[in-house]
Formats: structure tokens, sequence, C-alpha cells
């Protein structure tokens, strides 16, 4: 399972650890991630995602996990959100279709 958030991309990066003398050593820094059951209110289900901590806060922020996916961008999602969000865009547009008729 790779390290990088499925929402938002990021993944780890790297730095030094910087001693009292002054000698710096290379180290990663890791994201925060956790495991968190998020629900699509379009698509009447819940999603198991490993994101970070600072994604859940946006997506309380800008109201769920459908208002972030459709303006997210397809290059930072991951294959499960990319499906996610395709689903969600299928959905939306048959909605719309049904209002419109």
């Amino acid at each position: 399972m790779s390290r990088r958030c499925e929402l938002t991309g990021v993944g780890p990066m790297v730095g030094h650890n910087v001693s009292h003398s002054n000698i710096k050593t290379k180290r990663r820094f890791l994201p925060a991630l956790s495991p968190a059951t998020l629900q699509s209110d379009a698509l009447g289900q819940s999603f198991r995602l490993r994101i970070s901590n600072a994604a859940l806060r946006t997506l309380d922020f800008r109201g769920g996990l459908d208002v972030f996916l459709v303006g997210a961008r397809d290059e930072q999602l991951s294959p499960r959100a990319l499906k996610i969000k395709r689903q969600l865009k299928a959905k939306l547009a048959t909605q719309a279709a049904a209002v419109a008729a």
C-alpha cells in the first residue's frame, strides 16, 4: 500500500535532520494518513479511502466528498477515487437530464 493520499495525492517528502553541530542527514517526512469512511450523498453509499488528515479537514470545509471530487483534478486522484468520480459524474448527468426533460 503506497503512502499517498487517495484524494489530494500528497506523498512523502524528503529533508534533513539537523543536529546541534549542524550535521545534516537525510530523512523522510511521511504524510499523516488515516483510513476514513466517507459518505457520498448523490450515490447514496459510503467509501473507505486512505486519506491525509488535512484532506479530511478540507472535505469538511468544502461540503463533503461529492463537492470535493467534482472540483478535483484527475491527476491528483487515485484510481479508486477516479472510479468514484466517474460514477458521481454519471449519476449527476442522469439527474440533470431527468430535470431538463
